[in-house]
């Protein structure tokens, strides 16, 4: 029996909209970073060497999930769009078309991967125990892949739809079973079976993951607009298939450009010690928990902005976009004070190592002056999604993580003689000077699309 889901976004209260589409999203994303949280805590029981290989196992693991994440944003912007401009036929016919895109894309991805990671985990770590720890982890979570780039996928069709909702369930109970797998799976059985150690967590993610995808996949089925859907609707047509590679392209390659960005401070951080990289994994996992509010409400702003660009609605556009701005700055009021003055004791039920506390809470001391600055780049790159701009998110992000951090970096270590500090300066300077750029590029663009992003005075 189909479910109804077709929430009608271009009418209504902007901020019922907003609860009802961040709170899930953000609550999903919440028990998805407690989900890798579990994870470094297992890995954390075996030792620092553990956390090492899993950080950098799962940041080159993060390069092929981008293109899920980036198909994820590009079907919530082209369906979202044809929802606001009421074409039932072109809604179902993208999220068809994204579903067989995404099967094909995840294949080619699990060969280029398979081969391809292990030069990735070589370039950002020096031989020993914690590389042969991430080359491990990373070749069985290539398993995982589906599960992951399918479900992401999938879920910005459920987003153009205003369901937030089924992701939230769906990585609650993968959180849960994660907490039962993973010990599991690294400790096995007492007397029956020994486990398979630190590999374990990489098992037990391909099986919660998977769990995740079929979940999606059948609420996907369960849409109003998916009652009429025939099997010819699903083979490649290459028109539709260039609609949703010229939209996620640029999302999932600015994604791709942030992950090597992660590579790069990975590679500046190796010469200060395992330490220091196991300490940038375990506070990522902390400040990703914080900006989950942040994620989960620019995520609306996507839907929300595109249905009311499909329908030409274009001051609720801009009032979608300064509501999020004004919900993101309190949130922010907030989380700035925890990331300056409570770093260190959010590092410690991680880790006892006195050095990875030390380090984690100097990249938390910075990062709370960031905070604010992420949630203006998010909010922007939503934006530019939904006027289906996303060539731009590509810019910025080229210049701030592949320029940027890269170059910063270089000059606070190398020129001035920072030790881990000159890293964490070098990131800082990197966000804020594309937080500038962004700024000058959405309100330019939005000139063009939407007549700017103030009111238009009648």
């Amino acid at each position: 029996m189909a479910v109804q889901h077709n929430d009608d976004l271009t009418t209504g209260s902007m901020l019922t909209h907003y609860l009802n589409l961040a709170i899930p999203a953000a609550l999903g994303m919440l028990f998805s970073t407690l989900y890798n949280v579990v994870d470094v805590y297992f890995a954390g029981q075996l030792s620092t060497e553990a956390q090492a290989g899993l950080a950098i196992g799962f940041q080159a693991f993060f390069i092929m999930m981008a293109v899920g994440f980036g198909l994820g944003s590009a079907l919530s912007a082209l369906v979202s769009n044809a929802k606001g401009e009421k074409n039932t036929k072109a809604t179902r016919s993208l999220a068809a078309q994204g579903l067989s895109f995404g099967v094909i894309a995840t294949a080619v991805l699990m060969v280029a991967g398979w081969f391809g990671g292990p030069y990735l985990i070589a370039l950002v770590s020096e031989p020993g125990g914690y590389r042969d720890a991430a080359l491990g982890y990373f070749r069985l979570l290539i398993l995982a892949l589906p599960g992951f780039l399918l479900a992401y996928g999938g879920n910005g069709i459920l987003q153009a739809h205003g369901d937030t909702r089924s992701m939230q369930r769906a990585l609650m109970v993968a959180f849960f079973a994660n907490i039962v797998l993973n010990p599991l799976m690294m400790y096995g059985i007492p007397g029956i079976w020994s486990g398979l150690g630190f590999n374990g967590i990489a098992v037990a993610t391909v099986i919660s993951q998977t769990g995740v995808m079929a979940f999606i996949v059948s609420r996907i089925f369960k849409l109003n607009m998916m009652e009429r859907v025939r099997r010819e609707e699903f083979v490649p047509d290459l028109a539709c298939y260039r609609a949703i590679v010229g939209q996620m392209l640029p999302a999932s390659t600015a994604l791709i450009v942030m992950f090597v960005s992660g590579f790069v401070v990975q590679f500046a951080l190796k010469n200060f010690g395992e330490h220091a990289i196991a300490a940038y994994g375990v506070a990522l996992r902390i400040e990703q928990i914080l900006l989950l509010p942040v994620l989960g409400m620019t995520g609306a702003l996507l839907p929300i902005a595109g249905q009311n660009f499909g329908a030409r609605q274009y001051d609720r556009v801009r009032e979608a976009v300064f509501f999020c701005w004004k919900l993101g700055f309190a949130i922010s009021a907030i989380a700035m004070p925890i990331l300056w003055f409570g770093g260190s004791y959010a590092m410690r039920p991680f880790t006892s190592d006195p050095d990875v506390i030390a380090v984690g809470a100097s990249y938390l001391l910075v990062d709370g002056f960031l905070f604010p600055i992420y949630m203006m780049l998010f909010s922007i790159n939503s934006l530019l999604q939904a006027l289906k701009r996303p060539i731009y998110t590509l810019w910025i992000s080229i210049y701030r993580q592949g320029f940027g951090v890269a170059f910063f970096i270089w000059v606070f270590i190398a020129l001035l003689g920072f030790d881990v500090w000159g890293v964490w300066l070098g990131i800082a300077t990197a966000v804020s000077t594309g937080w500038v750029m962004a700024l000058i590029v959405a309100a330019r663009v939005s000139q063009a699309a939407i007549g700017g992003l103030r009111p238009v005075r009648a």
